[in-house]
């Protein structure tokens, strides 16, 4: 066994910065340092990875590798299963610690740190993981952890090692470099409009929002239109480790305090709410990974047994061909950019769950691949809340007709996203089935030619799904299952986020109630696009 000689390897997954680094610190006060990241074959040709999202990733490993040469480290790449490259690597060269964050991450990544954990223990070497953003591994009580969070977000950041590098034992280059150049093996065809990864640009867009765009968030957050400059767009950022959820918390305290203006501090602390959010979804899927794969109550997995799901529905709104224009513009931009604001990301799923009638985990995956920002531990819980499986959070079917007229009260998010209709006017832009033909023609979109039909009647498959879903949910109820599920999994009603809590103007009765609303409610998160 080598426990005494070798390298202290810093695995690097979803954490692509130097900067705030637990592992990188602590590898770098014990001896040679070797930087390591994996394009683990098993993950990056799973049914949710997508090209979109390795192609960021692989930006954010060039700022990774130019970060880690300035403290005169070398960012080895490899294209490997992770157990058979750290066997290989600890037999020519010698492994004497390993080093990396905690990931809560799908089954797969699960699996393969399992495998890790059993290898290091067998060949003695130690395997420290530090904990990131507000998760709690082997959190056995949900009562005290806001205040793990806040404890968390509070303490000061890991040292910056470029005061420190001349202590350092840098490693030569013992260990053939793998050109950042070759991808892995990915579903899907690449976003034309997507954010750039990497650090820098996370920190430039970041910057942007506190400095400028901030003020627009409460308002614009629910807009498809307004969304795109109102929300923070970091939450790719986040989801790799570009920028470190500490970091954000702690520079939004900065700009909070700063801020002279409450309307100003409203926006930051409902900004901040969502951070807080964002963290505890992912405990969920910490506290029971099999929510990836089964409802929160076993019994909303039979909806769809002994029923046939029609593929074709799932194609359909796949492809946004539906025949609901804000539903097929949404996944167009989709599509074409990697994100959409919270609320269109949530009508998405509630059209295909309560609408369609389509199984969570098929449409699931697909918004996973869709989703530059894809964070599993934020995905899964969401897309069971948004398709009532949760058993403790308030049904809510989107209208996407009701939605469009309140969100794009123009029809210009529709008109952008989907030629077809830019002729049609506002009169009909979101029931263009409704136009006669005379006028379809006029307007160059003839339905079922131009653009689709739609396949279903909103309110009959609203009262559809209504029924099916309130059978199971009475059963719920009457087993007695609901409380396991609340403790498990509800928030707390302590207060959260105390630093920005003082300084905000009081308020009573309704307005009270909508401040409150603002700040941040379980059924207003999905993914980390709402940030």
């Amino acid at each position: 066994m080598r426990t005494q000689r070798g390298y202290h390897v810093v695995w690097f997954k979803r954490d692509l910065r130097v900067e705030d680094h637990a592992a990188l610190v602590a590898a770098s006060q014990q001896g040679a340092v070797l930087p390591l990241f994996i394009w683990a074959p098993q993950v990056w040709q799973a049914a949710d990875a997508q090209r979109s999202q390795a192609g960021f990733v692989q930006e954010a490993l060039h700022d990774l590798a130019n970060a880690l040469q300035h403290l005169g480290l070398h960012l080895h790449v490899y294209h490997a299963d992770p157990l058979t490259l750290l066997q290989r690597l600890h037999e020519k060269y010698g492994i004497a610690a390993l080093y990396s964050h905690e990931e809560t991450g799908n089954a797969i990544t699960y699996q393969i740190d399992l495998a890790v954990a059993a290898w290091t223990k067998q060949q003695g070497i130690g395997w420290q993981e530090f904990p990131q953003h507000g998760v709690v591994r082997r959190l056995t009580n949900r009562n005290h952890w806001n205040s793990h969070w806040e404890r968390r977000m509070r303490a000061p950041q890991q040292p910056n090692l470029s005061a420190a590098i001349h202590a350092l034992q840098v490693p030569t280059e013992v260990i053939p470099h793998h050109g950042l150049a070759r991808l892995p093996t990915v579903y899907g065809d690449e976003q034309a409009a997507r954010q750039p990864g990497g650090r820098a640009v996370g920190l430039q867009v970041y910057a942007d929002f506190l400095g400028r765009r901030v003020s627009a968030y409460r308002a614009g957050m629910s807009s498809p239109l307004k969304a795109v400059t109102a929300c923070s767009r970091i939450s790719p950022y986040l989801a790799w480790g570009c920028i470190s959820m500490r970091e954000v918390v702690q520079i939004s305290r900065e700009h909070y305090q700063q801020a002279e203006r409450d309307a100003l501090k409203k926006n930051i602390h409902a900004f901040e709410s969502r951070l807080h959010w964002h963290c505890h979804f992912m405990q969920k899927l910490e506290t029971e990974p099999r929510i990836e794969f089964e409802s929160f109550y076993p019994g909303f997995d039979q909806l769809h047994v002994g029923a046939t799901w029609s593929p074709s529905r799932l194609q359909a709104w796949q492809a946004g061909q539906t025949g609901w224009p804000l539903v097929d513009a949404c996944m167009a931009m989709l599509r074409n950019t990697g994100w959409l604001n919270f609320r269109m990301r949530a009508m998405l799923m509630s059209t295909a769950s309560y609408l369609l009638w389509l199984p969570w985990r098929e449409t699931g995956l697909h918004l996973a691949r869709e989703f530059l920002d894809y964070e599993p531990g934020i995905h899964w819980p969401q897309v069971q809340m948004q398709s009532g499986t949760t058993g403790i959070n308030t049904l809510r079917i989107y209208h996407p007709v009701k939605q469009a007229m309140v969100q794009d009260p123009q029809g210009a998010f529709v008109r952008h996203w989907l030629p077809a209709l830019r002729a049609v006017p506002n009169s009909w832009i979101f029931e263009p089935w409704r136009m006669p033909l005379d006028l379809q023609q006029r307007y160059g979109c003839v339905i079922g030619r131009d653009y689709p039909m739609p396949m279903v009647e909103i309110g009959a498959a609203m009262q559809h799904a209504k029924h099916q879903l309130s059978e199971i949910r009475q059963a719920l109820h009457a087993s007695g299952a609901i409380a396991q599920i609340l403790a498990q999994h509800a928030s707390r009603k302590t207060q959260h986020f105390p630093a920005m809590q003082r300084g905000l103007p009081k308020a009573s009765g309704r307005r009270s109630r909508q401040a409150s609303a603002s700040r941040g409610t379980q059924a207003e998160l999905f993914g980390d696009g709402i940030v």
